[in-house]
């Protein structure tokens, strides 16, 4: 993806049906609950957050809202960002033994695991023996299961997500002892609020799960948004948490709140040695690379399929391809099946790849493809054939990629298998892909940790998994942190490393001299020396390693690593790289003032309650001199009007609000445009519309 980020419309129709808010406040939660509902009686309060979010989630028309942000005790609103799962008869057990065949003697036996997901279907025979219990966040009871036909677009995404950790039946997970509980954040289609996806963490913690596990994400590539806020206090609380880094890679800058927390463990994915199915034009000789969606048949074909852009002349073996827009995924290919096409391809509406689902109930293949390849085919559509390449262990391209923006640190922290995941769902098995079947691997290798080393620390589990991964030689930090996990290591390690992922954060135009601070542990019995393995000497950076030392058993050293950094040598604007002590990588990273870093993310506009505006809400990255949002005529792309003009702010949520003009009605493009302090400009576009 460019720079142009993906924006998240709200919504753009006036409505005073209540409606659900996170609001972040001053004080005692529970005595700011109280009031609201003495003061506020037709609020609903929906959840109070004490533990990793001093918080409450209500449900309430947007005028009580407006009066409510009236209150001393109110900090902060967040309306609701949606958040998606991250994924894109053989045998049962083909996909897991990739990361690990079982030798390590532990099967997570006494661990509890916590699956924030769409629910799991407690009545799959390899997931019953497991399953303990949880709760419903969407419909707030003490049911978690899957979305249902008769509820909704049905999902499958949790079960595949739990039979990667935990499965004991025919197929067996990564942890075939471990505990289940699931907590259905995810409602219909695999989509949520923050609201969910907040409550589902504060119970999890609260009901004492050892690991949490969320295969879901958005956007917002920064460390503060709610949801990273509340993933790092329940890493504080004593829960391992693992976040699937997300699906909109190769490019940095990807990776979405709330994998950009610090304390939790950050998951990209890994291809292991596999077939990979892809779409061949052979008169160009242009190989098309696609995406099955979540819920897609098959892509198996024998012959030559023709390809058309135009559902109206869709003849036999016909391949449909449509653009990605706002009609849902599953829509599209109801659509196109009834047409009589053979299969459909959705073409991205923005750079990079991205991955959806549609009703299992389908019967043709459908599969996402790039806008750039998209477009190709529109301007050539001729045949194309189904063929396979042989990928050996690699990271996928549409593993999100890091670094994160504010605090510049590298992200995923490690990588797991990913792509082509058999693992089980409603009723049977089935491949997924995606940073969402990566995160459970790691997981159940916690859950392994966590039954050979009951008493370690969130913390230290993470430093195991760390010093002990093993990175790919041709991907950089920013693509795999560490590397692939390797869990017979991790459980047999007798040293961890601690904040071993050094960031030196952006340099100016000067020479400057960086620094990072890592914590060495000891833990075997016996004495063990350390030392650094001499970098290879750049003209850009030279590093001034610490001498070698000795830590006695269970001994625990700091260690400070210093970097003189020269910009003016720099042959890119972002230096990565790894450092070794002993045999163990030390991911690194720093940036210059040059780096083009996104500057605005996650925009939000919405109806204001009393008819006469809009409220807006963005993220902005650095401090910024002005911003400016203008309209644009979407067919002519003249300039219609500029609705906000602000100035002098600082980095965090940016929120106000817009009077109605009556003159501006129906769609326009919402032009963002952020001039930061050294007068550098970027923009942004998305879709808004005007209701006079």
């Amino acid at each position: 993806m460019s720079f142009i980020l993906s924006l998240f419309l709200f919504t753009s129709i006036h409505t005073e049906q209540p409606l659900p808010f996170i609001i972040e406040v001053e004080g005692d939660p529970h005595q700011v609950a109280e009031e609201i509902e003495t003061y506020h009686p037709s609020v609903e309060i929906l959840s109070i957050y004490d533990t990793i979010f001093n918080g409450i989630a209500i449900k309430t028309d947007p005028k009580n809202l407006e009066d409510i942000k009236e209150n001393s005790y109110f900090k902060q609103t967040y309306p609701v960002q949606n958040y998606q799962t991250q994924q894109t008869e053989e045998n049962i057990n083909q996909s897991i033994p990739f990361l690990i065949p079982n030798e390590t003697g532990y099967t997570g036996k006494g661990v509890k695991v916590g699956v924030i997901d769409t629910g799991i279907d407690y009545t799959h025979p390899d997931l019953q023996p497991n399953f303990k219990g949880g709760f419903d966040l969407v419909d707030f009871d003490e049911d978690p299961m899957e979305t249902k036909p008769d509820q909704g677009i049905p999902t499958l995404h949790g079960s595949h997500v739990a039979g990667v950790i935990a499965a004991n039946g025919k197929m067996k997970g990564i942890a075939p002892d471990a505990e289940l509980y699931a907590y259905r954040a995810l409602g219909p289609g695999g989509t949520g609020t923050s609201v969910q996806v907040m409550a589902a963490i504060e119970k999890a913690v609260k009901d004492g799960m050892d690991i949490i596990n969320l295969s879901l994400g958005n956007s917002i590539n920064g460390p503060d948004w709610p949801t990273s806020v509340a993933v790092n206090r329940a890493a504080d609380e004593g829960v391992a948490v693992v976040i699937a880094n997300g699906n909109t890679g190769p490019d940095l800058w990807t990776v979405g709140s709330p994998a950009t927390a610090d304390h939790v463990i950050s998951v990209g994915a890994s291809t292991p040695a596999m077939e990979s199915a892809y779409l061949y034009e052979r008169f160009h000789d242009k190989k098309i690379n696609m995406l099955p969606m979540q819920g897609s048949q098959p892509w198996d074909f024998a012959r030559d399929m023709k390809v058309t852009n135009n559902p109206d002349k869709i003849a036999h073996d016909t391949i449909l391809i449509i653009e990605r827009g706002e009609i849902p995924f599953t829509q599209l290919a109801y659509e196109a099946q009834e047409k009589g096409a053979a299969a459909l391809l959705i073409a991205n509406n923005e750079d990079g790849m991205f991955q959806g689902g549609i009703d299992p109930n389908i019967t043709i293949p459908v599969a996402a493809i790039t806008k750039e390849d998209g477009e190709w085919l529109k301007h050539n559509p001729g045949y194309l054939n189904l063929e396979y390449q042989h990928v050996q262990d690699t990271v996928t391209d549409f593993s999100s990629r890091g670094p994160v923006t504010v605090n510049w640190a590298i992200k995923p922290e490690v990588v797991a298998p990913g792509a082509a995941i058999l693992s089980t769902v409603p009723g049977g098995y089935q491949k997924l892909s995606g940073t969402s079947m990566a995160a459970p691997h790691v997981a159940g290798v916690i859950a392994l940790l966590k039954e050979a080393h009951p008493d370690w620390t969130p913390k230290q589990l993470k430093a195991a998994l760390l010093t002990t991964a093993d990175p790919f030689q041709a991907f950089e930090p920013t693509a795999q942190g560490a590397g692939k996990v390797n869990a017979q290591e991790a459980i047999n390690t007798d040293t961890l490393i601690y904040q071993s992922l050094l960031r030196f954060g952006k340099i100016g135009d000067n020479s400057e001299q960086k620094q990072d601070t890592l914590i060495i542990e000891n833990i075997s019995d016996q004495t063990k020396e350390y030392a650094f393995q001499l970098p290879d000497q750049q003209k850009a950076i030279h590093f001034q390693l610490p001498r070698s030392f000795t830590l006695q058993p269970h001994e625990k050293k700091e260690i400070v690593v210093k970097a003189t950094i020269r910009p003016s040598l720099l042959e890119e604007t972002i230096k990565q790289g790894y450092l070794y002590l002993n045999e163990t990588p030390i991911p690194y990273m720093f940036l210059s003032d040059d780096h083009e870093i996104p500057t605005a993310m996650g925009l939000e506009l919405s109806v204001t309650p009393l008819e006469d505006g809009y409220h807006y809400q963005l993220y902005l990255v650095e401090e910024a001199e002005k911003l400016t949002i203008d309209l644009y005529n979407p067919q002519t792309f003249a300039y219609e009007t500029t609705i906000v003009e602000r100035e002098d702010l600082q980095p965090g949520v940016i929120e106000g609000d817009i009077e109605r003009n009556s003159d501006i009605k129906g769609q326009y493009i919402a032009n963002i445009t952020i001039e930061t302090k050294e007068k550098k400009t970027f923009q942004y576009q998305t879709i808004w519309y005007g209701s006079g």
